[in-house]
């Protein structure tokens, strides 16, 4: 099972690349959202990759960003759901403007993609909300306890609480949607500290 890939853009087009990963070259199919973040062929690349294996094909789903891998996942175990209109959607919409249009049960926005009727809209909203909401309520957690260790950390070099907090949580803010160790996320309170 392929996961992720690192190579060489060979070929692009608006639904597929080619990845040449030391000689092979593999087909990926791609949502618009990724095309778009490509650069020029001849350039390297990196993808996090998911096998869809059927009776009659193999076929690799590639994202530039590990949070379209994650909503392609959760869009295809939807039932009636295929891997095909779950790349209209990436392509259609944004992951957090799909994440807060399933939130709002805002089922004529999710309905303007391409493919997607109403009664698929409401279901997709029904069926995602949980999922949407676990993982909100996941980041939020991790997000409070990376907080809370940073605050400690600067206590102990002895800065001030006062004039650590805003800045521990604009750090954090900054960085909500990527995975960023504890260490760079310290040193960059540390830099932002030393210009005040």
């Amino acid at each position: 099972m392929i996961g992720y890939l690192q190579g060489v853009l060979r070929r692009k087009q608006p639904h597929q690349v080619v990845v040449d990963c030391r000689g092979v070259g593999y087909l990926v199919t791609i949502p618009l959202s990724t095309f778009f973040q490509l650069g020029e062929e001849g350039q390297p690349i990196e993808l996090h990759i998911h096998t869809h294996l059927t009776d009659t094909a193999l076929t690799l789903y590639g994202f530039m960003a590990p949070d379209e891998k994650d909503l392609f996942l959760k869009l295809i175990s939807v039932s009636g759901i295929g891997p095909k209109l779950a790349m209209a959607v990436l392509s259609g919409i944004g992951p957090d403007e799909f994440a807060e249009a399933v939130r709002t049960s805002d089922v004529a926005r999710i309905s303007q993609v391409p493919g997607i009727g109403k009664k698929t809209a409401l279901r997709l909203a029904m069926e995602l909300a949980d999922k949407l909401e676990k993982k909100e309520n996941l980041l939020k957690g991790k997000a409070a306890q990376e907080t809370e260790d940073l605050i400690s950390a600067l206590l102990n070099l002895g800065f001030r609480r006062k004039e650590i907090e805003r800045v521990v949580e604009d750090t954090v803010r900054a960085h909500k949607d990527k995975e960023v160790g504890f260490e760079k996320l310290l040193r960059e309170c540390l830099n932002k500290l030393a210009k005040l």
